[in-house]
């Protein structure tokens, strides 16, 4: 700290003149996107954020609202946690979301399930077509073996911790840090039971979008994939933008896509019809 900044009213001067900086990874508070698809009325926007490499986000999202991530540079890694905001005691469950659809290859039209037989959130948008139900994320073990360092404040920070962080911010603590997804990086298994990593990187502006079908809290952690290959710590920024939607209606395509997804929604229209 220089000597100006050393005396407390300096050092609050300078804060001050920091006003109205951006910078490449910020949220943007009022939220503000020029991109918006046509309809969505800028008034309905919720959230709006860059996620920096080896950054974290979080958020409260209501029953409706639509979740677009974009893979800025190509190299984005976006695990996510997701918990009912209600009662953050049902929580994302990533081995009912593959065994009641059939299917370990998360897309446009597939559920994100929770532990109670419930629709958290749907895809409605994907042309991404990378992503991962099977690894879950780094921690501070794997990470230091692969890149010599994993602390939350070093070079090389681990997903589990940035979760961590992010859900702290709602009350919750380590043991409610639960088996994740994995957007944009992508896990194959093979015909003899090997996994092979789609790392990229890709072509920049991919994108997801999630539609939630209940209140829920996301986490976000922005982390390099636990299986990442390269042997630097390697990851671009994320961009997250949320806006206000309609809830999902009977007749709506993802919802009668299966028996099976179809019962999973009936089960969220129940728990809000108390």
């Amino acid at each position: 700290m220089t000597e100006s900044l050393a005396n407390p009213l300096a050092a609050r001067d300078h804060a001050r003149s920091m006003a109205g900086t951006v910078v490449e990874a910020m949220p943007l508070l009022p939220p503000v996107a020029d991109d918006l698809p046509d309809g969505v009325p800028a008034g309905d926007l919720l959230w709006e954020e860059t996620v920096a490499a080896g950054g974290y986000a979080t958020r409260r999202l209501p029953r409706g609202a639509r979740l677009r991530l974009i893979d800025l540079k190509g190299d984005a890694c976006a695990s996510i946690l997701l918990f009912n905001a209600e009662m953050p005691t049902e929580r994302l469950n990533v081995a009912d979301t593959v065994k009641v659809q059939w299917n370990a290859y998360l897309g446009e039209g597939k559920l994100l399930l929770s532990d109670m037989g419930r629709v958290l959130m749907s895809f409605l948008e994907d042309d991404a077509g990378t992503h991962d139900s099977f690894c879950g994320t780094s921690n501070a073990a794997t990470n230091a073996a692969r890149y010599g360092d994993g602390a939350n404040s070093g070079p090389c920070p681990n997903g589990r911790d940035r979760f961590l962080l992010g859900a702290a911010k709602h009350g919750l603590q380590r043991r409610d840090v639960h088996p994740c997804v994995t957007l944009f990086k992508g896990a194959k298994i093979e015909a003899d039971g090997a996994i092979t990593p789609l790392i990229g990187p890709f072509a920049p502006g991919r994108s997801v979008v999630l539609r939630a079908e209940m209140d829920v809290i996301l986490v976000l952690a922005n982390c390099p994939h636990v299986l990442d290959p390269r042997e630097s710590w390697t990851v671009t920024p994320l961009r997250a933008t949320a806006w206000r939607g309609p809830v999902t209606p009977e007749d709506d395509a993802i919802r009668n896509a299966t028996p099976e997804g179809l019962r999973a929604f009936q089960n969220v229209e129940d728990y809000y019809r108390r």
